[in-house]
């Protein structure tokens, strides 16, 4: 019978960070519980204050989200470091001193006989069992791709001079759990014969595979020397960077280990076919070839010649001008979509929003290139509204205009089977261009994702009585008014959004996010500090210790910080 976290031995672990020998401070932190099985190393990126800051950052939000035990593995290292990202994002806007902070990391947690790992960026993770490493993160660098499709080899990547760049960061931008191309996760057996390695750059970029597998094979059974001499191998080679290392065993490591001490060994590379998240280039699974039969063969090529058949005889619909258009719109079926396209680049089928929207139908997307549109804006049902950069299209009524509201769910903007969404926009009031309401989302659903909302004098975005709309890895702040109002009788979900310096700029102080009576929204992911009053008002008691387990409202306590082995 499969063993269980109640009958398994805990694991025995350690963990230290150091300046290194060129640095003045340490940008580095670490996490190590090995009771809870919960593990991440943090590397700052932005010099002097600012890397610290987003370390520290992300480490507080990393620790609020995942010592919070709901929800399956992948769901809280998704969240955990999507909150992470969004705060060092905030503060990053915040302080002028702090602009282009971010950091990367590596989490795991382990639980069940399983190992899962959330990770971005350049620190790793490694797996020893069997005399073995394996280096089961992605760098997701330039070089680290090549080093991982095995044009350089191991020694070549440590000394390349473009060794330090990223392509993916923790806090540059905001985002949301689901985005792709962010945040890569892994799930892997760990028996009690495993042990992992977290470290940062400071490390792999200066002590080789072997010498870290050397160290931890010879020196098992003692976590803390491992931790201490991988240190120090970092530093014997020059400590050019803060180095961090989490090293965490099974309860037989130690003994299996013993068969294996002494061996040179070799990394292995990342394996493809690990779960990891959607669209990640490094792990796509490869294609296998399939024969074909013959038979196969002739109705396909059937099939092919009575699509060249209908194909030409619609180029030559085309042809008769006006008929085309009509032919196509009138006779679609519903399952067939389509993308239009706005903008002012050439190419675009269409200069304005509206114009677009007129033709549109249930299931079609609308993508909208970077520039200025004019609001207002009323969605359709089942109509998606894109931006196609994200935060580049922005939405502004025209001077001299002062709309109730920039963009508008009204109540029929539900369709059958489809919602009105709208993706990635800037909405953004100022004294030439007022607002009074960002987003209002009448009755109904609707769906609001990663759209970013400021300059309104009554509110960024307004539900109304009967909403049960989406508002998704939204930033809502710098607003006159509240940030978001939950009207009585409204039930959306309200998720992943940081919303922030709100109703601090009119006379009265006004809060984050308010619940009129009988409003139940779901509150889950949120961020809601530094507004002008209470960060979420009129909220029941019976919801607050909910509420504030599943949120962060207000600054959480910042976590002690360790001193730095030497």
């Amino acid at each position: 019978m499969a063993s269980t976290d109640g009958d398994r031995a805990p694991l025995s672990a350690a963990a230290a960070s150091d300046t290194g020998l060129r640095r003045e401070s340490n940008e580095d932190r670490y996490y190590c519980d090995p009771a809870r099985g919960l593990f991440a190393v943090i590397d700052g990126v932005g010099g002097h204050a600012a890397g610290e800051r987003a370390a520290e950052a992300a480490l507080r939000m990393l620790r609020t989200r995942l010592e919070r035990e709901t929800g399956a593995a992948e769901e809280r290292l998704r969240e955990a470091i999507t909150l992470a990202n969004n705060e060092v994002f905030r503060l990053a806007q915040a302080e002028p001193d702090w602009s282009g902070m971010a950091c990367v990391v590596t989490a795991a947690l382990v639980r069940d006989g399983r190992l899962a790992v959330g990770h971005v960026g350049d620190t790793r993770l490694y797996v020893f069992r069997d005399g073995r490493v394996r280096k089961v993160t992605h760098d997701h660098s330039p070089i680290g791709e090549r080093e991982d499709r095995g044009e350089l080899d191991e020694q070549d990547a440590m000394r390349h001079p473009r060794r330090n760049e990223i392509y993916r960061d923790v806090g540059g931008e905001p985002r949301n759990p689901s985005d792709e191309e962010f945040i890569e996760i892994l799930d892997l057996p760990f028996e009690d014969d495993s042990a992992i390695l977290l470290c940062t750059d400071g490390l792999s970029d200066l002590v080789a595979s072997a010498t870290v597998s050397g160290i931890v094979y010879d020196h098992a059974d003692d976590p803390e020397q491992v931790v201490r001499l991988l240190i120090q191998a970092a530093n014997d080679k020059g400590g050019k960077d803060n180095v961090t290392a989490v090293f965490a065993a099974g309860p037989r490591f130690a003994d299996a280990a013993r068969r294996h001490a002494g061996i040179d060994r070799q990394p292995s590379p990342p394996v493809d076919g690990w779960q990891s998240a959607p669209g990640n280039r490094q792990n796509r699974p490869r294609r296998r070839r399939v024969s074909i039969p013959g038979w196969a063969v002739a109705t396909a090529a059937l099939a092919l010649g009575c699509a060249i058949g209908l194909g030409l005889g619609f180029l030559a619909l085309t042809r008769v001008d006006g008929v085309a258009g009509w032919a196509l719109e009138e006779s679609r079926p519903d399952r067939w979509s389509r993308k239009w396209t706005v903008g002012y680049e050439p190419g675009a089928e269409f200069s304005t929003i509206d114009d677009a929207m007129a033709r549109a139908r249930p299931g079609d997307t609308i993508s909208v290139g970077p520039g200025e549109y004019r609001a207002p804006l009323e969605m359709r049902p089942g109509i998606a509204v894109v931006s196609e950069k994200p935060h580049e299209a922005v939405l502004r009524p025209a001077p001299g205009t002062r709309p109730p509201a920039a963009v508008v769910f009204p109540a029929g903007a539900t369709g059958a089977g489809t919602d009105a969404k709208l993706v990635g926009f800037r909405i953004s009031g100022d004294a030439d261009h007022p607002i009074d309401v960002g987003i209002v989302l009448e009755a109904g659903v609707g769906e609001v994702d990663d759209v970013e909302v400021s300059g309104a004098a009554k509110a960024g975005v307004v539900l109304q009585f009967g909403s049960r709309a989406l508002v998704r890895g939204s930033y809502i702040h710098d607003n006159a008014g509240i940030g978001i109002v939950v009207g009585s009788g409204a039930a959306p979900q309200l998720r992943h959004n940081v919303v922030t310096a709100n109703g601090k700029l009119g006379a009265k102080p006004l809060p984050g996010i308010e619940l009129h009576e009988g409003a139940a929204p779901v509150l889950f992911g949120n961020i809601a500090i530094g507004n002008g009053d209470d960060q979420v008002a009129g909220l029941p008691p019976a919801r607050r210790a909910d509420v504030a387990r599943d949120n962060i409202v207000g600054a959480p306590p910042t976590p002690p910080k360790r001193p730095p082995v030497r």
